[in-house]
């Protein structure tokens, strides 16, 4: 005989309301439930718990949990104010905690001390001294990036100096490896762990790849000034916060130093072609060299908000016609990140780390794990 469990319809309607999916998106009479004409099973309540997102044991308790980030949130991409996080959001950033905690603890156990760059700046710094400061101690050259042959080049060369400086990078589109749960970049685009040990800045990989360098430009600001936090760039611009306007001007000034751009404008450079040339020669997204232009005043607003419909409208186009998927093991490079792959990697293989613990912290298991460890092997970065 079924087993039928008495669950509050509030808690169902939080769950519902909460994974963002509609009442017809779940298998079971839900409909039902919430009405109070029918009960659950107790395997049809745990199936729903599941296409919910929502800890099991949530759905007995008295009242709806009030759930809160534990990071300042300055995202406005929403009609009518910030939603509620995601499931999926929620998720990744303590997922992010938890690898933030374990690192730090095997740094520290390693003997490592505190980063010198990490809340070293203030709000109200210069904003062209610090973009140069960040530059030197990242070990980018003046020009870094103008002498690499794409832009991906210099965006894999670009997380390459942050991992080195000892900054935590991740780039991931989904929850873990599910390709069943995408990150939306229309709720976040990214996010700054700040800790004086293990800094980790997390990138929205399902935001177009053009805007990926401005977040991470945007989010090392972030670990300059140690403040942590969740944000958005809606044509590249921050929230009014002082905070967030801060750093997209030092992040601005650290991608295209005004002095080069000024120097490069001609008087047709307000072309869409001559945009995306300019792009290609400083390596980063045309809309940064349009914005980084209206800045300087060689564009007015009404320009640059022209090409920007222009240009994603093209930018949506393309990313339709892209074939779905991509090599998993080249993929896991930037969902796991180089460095805190390899150290747990390695840690697991010096009997420092339970391979279980080491399962968890990747989303890869078993075989999957194992194989994982030998292409680091192969590629020598253990």
């Amino acid at each position: 005989m079924a087993q039928y469990v008495d669950v509050k319809p509030e808690l169902l309607r939080w769950a519902v309301d909460r994974s963002g999916l509609p009442e017809t998106a779940y298998r079971e009479a839900v409909g039902a439930w919430l009405a109070g004409k029918s009960k659950p099973t107790l395997k049809q309540l745990q199936t729903f718990a599941k296409r919910a997102m929502v800890p099991f044991g949530y759905l007995f308790l008295e009242s709806p949990p009030s759930e809160s980030l534990p990071l300042p949130d300055y995202r406005t991409r929403t009609d009518g104010g910030v939603r509620a996080p995601t499931p999926n959001l929620i998720e990744t950033i303590f997922e992010m905690q938890r690898r933030q905690d374990w690192m730090r603890e095997y740094l520290i156990e390693e003997g490592h001390d505190a980063i010198s760059f990490v809340g070293s700046a203030k709000i109200g710094d210069d904003v062209e001294t610090l973009a140069t400061r960040m530059r030197d101690e990242l070990g980018l050259s003046d020009g870094w990036a103008r002498n690499l042959s794409s832009y991906q080049d210099a965006l894999r060369l670009f997380r390459d100096h942050i991992e080195d400086a000892g900054i935590l990078i991740f780039v991931n589109g989904v929850v873990g490896n599910s390709t069943k749960r995408k990150l939306d970049p229309d709720e976040f685009q990214g996010f700054v762990l700040v800790d004086r040990i293990a800094p980790l800045i997390f990138v929205n990989g399902a935001d177009f790849r053009v805007a990926q360098m401005v977040t991470i430009a945007h989010e090392l600001v972030h670990v300059w000034i140690g403040r942590s936090a969740l944000f958005d760039l809606e044509a590249t611009q921050p929230s009014d916060d002082d905070v967030e306007q801060f750093c997209n001007q030092v992040a601005a000034e650290f991608l295209v130093p005004a002095t080069w751009l000024e120097g490069a404008w001609t008087s047709s450079s307000g072309d869409d072609g001559a945009i995306v040339g300019l792009a290609r020669r400083f390596k980063v997204s045309p809309i940064v060299i349009a914005r980084r232009a209206r800045d300087c005043g060689l564009l007015s607003s009404e320009q640059f908000f022209a090409f920007y419909r222009r240009y994603m409208s093209r930018e949506r186009e393309r990313h339709e016609r892209q074939e779905p998927g991509g090599n998993f093991w080249n993929t896991q490079n930037t969902r796991i990140g180089r460095r805190f792959g390899r150290t747990v990697v390695a840690a697991a293989q010096a009997g420092r780390l339970p391979y279980s613990d080491a399962y968890d912290l990747t989303r890869l298991y078993g075989d999957t794990f194992d194989k994982y460890a030998r292409l680091l092997t192969r590629k020598g970065e253990l």
